[in-house]
This record gives C-alpha cells, structure tokens and sequence, in this order.
C-alpha cells in the first residue's frame, strides 16, 4: 500500500488534478516531541554566574586596584616612618657603612662612620641644649612681650601728641588685642574642619608615597609597570643582569661571594635622564666580555639596546655602565642657544660651540680653536646640520673667514652666501675641481703666512668641505694628467688636504670635512687620521667606527655602529680634546641640537651684520689675465673700508695664481699708482672702497679719452 506524501502548508492555487473524486485515504504518521531538558539546578547556575564575574578581567583589574591603592597607603607610612626613624637616627650611616665594607671600598666606609660620629656629637648637642631651652624660651617670650607692649605704647603716645586726644595712648594696643583676638576665633572656626580632615590628607600623603615608591605586590601594579618598563636600577638588579649574561667566569664569581656581588659595584649615581655605576669585575673576566653583550645585558636590565652605554675607565677590569632612564633618550633636547639667544657671540680662540647636550644632560661645547675637524656618518643621519651649526656658531666671530665647499649642492650652505669668501655647491666633476682650487688656494695662503715674520698673527681661515667623499672619488685629471681624486701622492684634493693638516693649524688655517658612509677609498687613512676633533653619526660596522673615530676610542667604549639609523639622528659619539670628556673615557655620545634652514639663515644675517661686508665668490678664476684693481674692487665689496689683510686674504682666495704671493708692499704699489692708497684708520691700514672706486672711474675715463 503506497502512501502519499501530505503537505502542511496550503496551497493558493491547488493543482487541478488535485481536486478528484474517490482519493485514496491519506496515512498520517506523528512524530512525538522530544522530552524536556531537565532543568539545571540553582546551585550550579549561581556558581557558574559566581565564576563569571570573579573571573573577569573588570572584576580582576578592580580588585588589583583595590589591593594597590590600599598597600600604597599602607607601606607608604612604613617609608615615611623609615625616612623618619633615618633622620633622627644614625641607621642610615650605619647601612652606607655595611655597604662600602661589602664592596671593599674602606675610604668610603672611614668617610661615612665620620659622618656618623658628627651626627651622633650634633645630636647629643642638640639634647643638651633642650635642658636649658624652657628657661631661655620663657625669658625670650617674657622680653618679647615687654619690649612688644613698649613699642605700641610708645606709637600710640606720639599718635596721642599728633592728634591731641590721650585715649589714643591705648590705640595700636587695642588694635593687636583685637587682631589677636580675630586670629584666635579663625583659629576656632578652622580646627573642627582641620581635624575631619586632617587625617584624610594624612592618609593622601601616605598614598602618595607609596605610589611614587610602587609599594605594592607586582601582580597588582598596572601593566605598564610589571612589565619592568622603566624599573628603577639598583645593585641587586645591576648583579642579577651580569650574573645572567651568559659569562660563565662572571656567573661563578659572583655565586662564590659573600656578598652576592655586592663588592664588584661602586655607588650608583644620577647621571642625567640616567643612571651610572662603574663595575669592578672578578678575575678571569675581561672588559670585552662584557662589552660583547650590550644588548643582553640591557634586556636583563629592562632597557633597550640604545638605552645602555658601556665604556672602560682607566682603573684596571673595571666597566663603568651608564643606564638611561626608559625612554629617556627618545626625548628631544631643547633648542640650540644660537636660535633662542640673539645677542651670544662667538670667540674662535677662548670660546666653545654649543653643539648639544652629552648623556647626563650637560651642556656638551666644543672648542674649534687650532682644531681640524671630520664628522662621518650614514646618509641622513645629520651631518651636515651638525657640522652647520658649528660654522654657524664661529661665524659669529667677526675674524673668522669661510672657504666652502659644499658637493651635495642641495642649499644646505646657501645662507654662507655673504658671508664666506668663497662657497661652491654642486656635485659634478667640475665642482670637485673647483673645490680642490679653492683648497690649494689654502694652502698657498698657509704658505704665505708661514713665511711671515715670527709673532704675525693671523685671522682664522676655515677651509669647509661637506660630501668630502665625492672629492676623493672624483675620476676627473687635469692637463698634466694628475687625478683631482685618490689617495695617491699626485692626487691633487688629497694632497692639498694632507698639507693644510701638516702645518695649517699653526697658522690659524684649518680643514673642516664632512663626509658619509666612510671606507678607505672615500676617506683616505692619512685623512682621517689627520683631524684632531673626529665625530661620527650612526655607522653600519666596527671597522667603519674604527675608520671614523681610530681605534683607541673604539677599543675605549666608543661605538656609533650601535646607533640606531634614524631613530638616533643627530647623535654622534665624539673624540677630542676640545670637548669636556668623562674621566677614563676615549669619546663621549652628544646630542646635538638641530638647527634648520630659517634659523640658520637668521644666525647668519646676525654674522653678517657684523662685518663690512664680504663679496662671496661662487668659483674659481683660473685665467691667467687678471686686472689687480677690478680684482681689489671686487674683494672690498660694499664695505666702506676693508683691513689690508683681509683684502689679501680674500685675493689669494679668489686667484691664488696671482696674488697667493702679495704681501702689502705689492698691495700698497698697486694702489699707490692708482691714487686709491691705503691709509690708516682706528689704528690699522685699511683700503677705501671710495677710492678704489674712483681710481677705476678715472681709468676707465683716460681709456675712453684715449680711444676717442
């Protein structure tokens, strides 16, 4: 028997088939329904309601707030009890005491038990002197009163004299009484509220305390702080992390002391937005050791990489650790005093530059005084800014002259334009020629004053290359075949730079190069080896921090291949004498302050004001035909008046070919046969643009006449 398949939903239109008479009857087959679910017991859903909100992460949070807040206050009357109980005991002596004896430091343990005994004399002075304090204090309020109440008596009886009226006798007493009396009932109305309160703002400073402190269990601080970020170092944390370096002498060593390694740390001193601790390791561990394991052993000290600075001191196996506080190093540094003191000045013998700020957050200045100089670097890492803002900083120094030479001819040096005697921006081989004129130029200029009589002094000559680098690797040679690049002993830029290095500081002619990215092809050994201040930037490899600051101060501590490119712009490590170095230390790490375009050019309008005025040549002459007073005209500028060494000076550096050997004698011919002489003014010789002018006006005038 077939059975049909019956359909619980009607149909609209119902098939006409459908409606027939004498259908089979249709089957229905039901189905029962499922039995109810049993209900779940009270019991267990309030416990699972129970372990929902006990669990969660809102309930956890606020107990942990609960729990901290409530020991913040708590162990913050035990801190403010122990700084209390230390005060006016001598318990902190003794533990500084303990200490020094721990770490073996026997000076420092005699220094503090001194101190010790003159706290213990001062404080059984202090006792006796409470015997006799209720009598002096009683006769010292008795005087007090008597010699009060006589004044006001004696104001009131000349107010009674003014005025004529003896009531007024009593007066200015009365007057005190009342104010007395008004201060009491302030006094009155004050203390019931002092009292409620009170004992809360008691309670508030104590949480305070605590909270400063994180007096409380690590699992109920916030996230930040049990993550360790920003954990404050102290000798048991500086241990742990050398004891887990991953040294096995280390590790030994400090197991088999008494003191759990207690006497290999001096004290632990602010040092700036860180912290420092020189380290006296065991025997059987070298400094290198140590050193190897920068970043490690600033993971087991909480910090990045960049935030711990390792250096060898001059005491024998010992490292001194400076420990940036977390983030600390991030921070900018303020602006460069150059932008916000518009009245500073310069002084190229006696003065420093304000380059930056060192790790401990001093003033790092540099002295430029007989000093050539080299910063290296990665590109973009802020050379030139830095080497800028030293310029910018001499430059305030009316005596100063600047030859320029900038091979990246982006503009970085525009704001010079003015200002130095000579400034060539550009990249291509022509401008390495040109720059490499300028710098023999220099030389014949060293030259020149080399063989002045002994006791001439001479203004300061800065011969400036920025993308140095580009001069070594120029291809191009001149007529006689001599490369303008190289490292070679004909190469022409090399040369000039190695003599300027061997005699121009003596004479006040210094070489200034900045350079990126060095290896011996770029930067010749000889080069670098001949700057006296030499600063690097963020560096890819030891050897390339071996090349730009020699190998001592990278055995030293020194390290700019550990900068990080980018994130650390602008910081370079420094090695020099002219710079206040830490002592034991080979360099020291400057944050410098950044100068940009604006600023620098408002500096440089400052310098400029300060001259008479500087007629900038933007290349080389190189032709042999020259004209002695269209050249004199030229270098004068627009100064009324310019000093006879200063326009030879800026004639050799114009055609070095011509004038590199003028003294005055042939200066003074010149312009005697042209009735333009120099003549002296405020006590020197100077050259009168006036006349210089006119000379050339006449002559133009004779040679027009003549023509006609």
């Amino acid at each position: 028997m077939s059975e049909n398949v019956v359909h619980l939903h009607k149909h609209t239109n119902p098939p006409a088939e459908a409606v027939t008479v004498g259908t089979a009857p249709t089957v229905l087959t039901v189905v029962p329904d499922a039995p109810p679910a049993r209900p779940v017991p009270l019991w267990v859903r309030s416990g699972r309601a129970v372990k929902t909100v006990v669990t969660h992460e809102r309930t956890r949070s606020a107990g942990r707030a609960v729990v901290r807040h409530g020991l913040y206050t708590f162990n913050g009357g035990r801190i403010a009890a122990r700084r209390a109980w230390d005060g006016r005991t001598g318990s902190r002596y003794e533990r500084m005491i303990r200490a020094a004896e721990a770490a073996g430091n026997l000076e420092a343990a005699e220094e503090w038990e001194e101190r010790l005994q003159r706290f213990r004399a001062a404080r059984h002075h202090r006792r006796m002197d409470l015997l006799h304090s209720p009598v002096d204090a009683a006769k010292g309020v008795a005087v007090g009163a008597g010699m009060s109440v006589g004044v006001l008596v004696a104001l009131g009886v000349i107010m009674a004299v003014s005025t004529g009226q003896a009531g007024d006798v009593i007066t200015p007493l009365a007057a005190t009484i009342d104010f007395i009396a008004l201060l009491i009932r302030i006094v009155q109305i004050v203390w019931g509220p002092a009292v409620t309160i009170g004992p809360f703002l008691a309670l508030l400073a104590l949480w305070s305390v605590g909270r400063k402190q994180h007096a409380a269990p690590q699992w109920a601080l916030p996230a930040n702080v049990r993550s360790g970020e920003g954990e404050p170092i102290t000798p048991s944390i500086v241990v742990k992390a050398l004891r887990d370096l991953g040294v096995p002498a280390l590790a030994r060593a400090i197991k088999e002391m008494g003191d759990a390694g207690a006497s290999m740390l001096g004290p632990i001193t602010i040092a700036g937005c860180g912290v420092e601790v020189d380290v006296t390791l065991p025997s059987g561990v070298s400094t290198n050791e140590v050193q190897a394991k920068r970043r490690k052993l600033a993971e087991n000290l909480t910090r990045h990489e960049h935030e711990v600075f390792i250096t060898i001191p001059q005491a024998a196996r010992t490292v001194r650790l400076w420990i940036a506080d977390s983030g600390a190093l991030d921070e900018p540094i303020g602006p460069s005093p150059l932008v916000t003191d518009e009245t500073m000045t310069a002084d190229y013998k006696k003065g420093k530059a304000p380059w930056g700020q060192d790790l401990r957050g001093d003033a790092a200045a540099l002295s430029l005084y007989q000093r050539h100089l080299l910063i290296t670097g990665l590109s973009n890492q802020g050379k030139t800014v830095a080497l800028r803002s030293l310029a910018l900083w001499l430059s305030l120094d009316k005596s100063v002259q600047f030859l320029m030479g900038d091979l990246k001819g982006v503009g970085d040096w525009a704001m010079f334009d003015g200002l130095a005697t000579t400034l060539i921006q550009g990249p291509t081989d022509e401008h390495v020629i040109q720059v490499t004129e300028m710098v023999e130029g220099a030389v014949d200029e060293m030259n020149r004053r080399i063989q002045a009589p002994p006791g001439t002094t001479f203004p300061p000559l800065i011969v400036l290359v920025d993308e140095a680098q580009v001069a070594f690797m120029c291809p191009a040679k001149d007529e006689d075949k001599r490369p303008y690049g190289g490292s070679k002993a004909n190469s022409r830029y090399f040369m000039a730079v190695r003599k300027i290095h061997n005699q121009g500081r003596a004479v006040n002619v210094l070489m200034w190069q900045g350079t990126q990215d060095p290896t011996n092809e770029n930067l010749p050994k000889l080069v670098r080896e001949g700057a006296h201040t030499r600063a690097s930037l963020a560096l890819g490899t030891e050897s390339q921090a071996r090349m730009a600051l020699g190998d001592k101060a990278v055995d030293g501590g020194a390290a700019p291949n550990l900068l990080r490119p980018g994130l650390d712009r602008g910081t370079l490590v420094v090695a020099s004498d002219g710079i206040t170095i830490p002592a034991g230390q080979s360099s020291i790490t400057v944050r410098t302050h950044y100068i940009d375009d604006d600023a620098a050019t408002a500096i440089t309008d400052r310098a400029k004001a300060l001259r008479d005025g500087v007629t900038t040549l933007h290349a080389i002459g190189r032709s042999a035909e020259h004209d002695p007073l269209a050249d004199i005209a030229a270098v004068v500028g627009d100064a009324p008046r310019v000093r006879t060494k200063d326009v030879l000076a800026r004639l050799a550096a114009r055609n070095s070919d011509a004038y590199g050997g003028w003294s005055f004698l042939d200066l003074k011919r010149v312009l005697d046969d042209a009735d333009a002489g120099p003549y002296k003014s405020d006590g020197v010789m100077v050259v009168s643009r006036d006349r210089v002018a006119r000379a050339l006006a006449n002559r133009d005038g004779e040679g027009s006449a003549s023509a006609e």
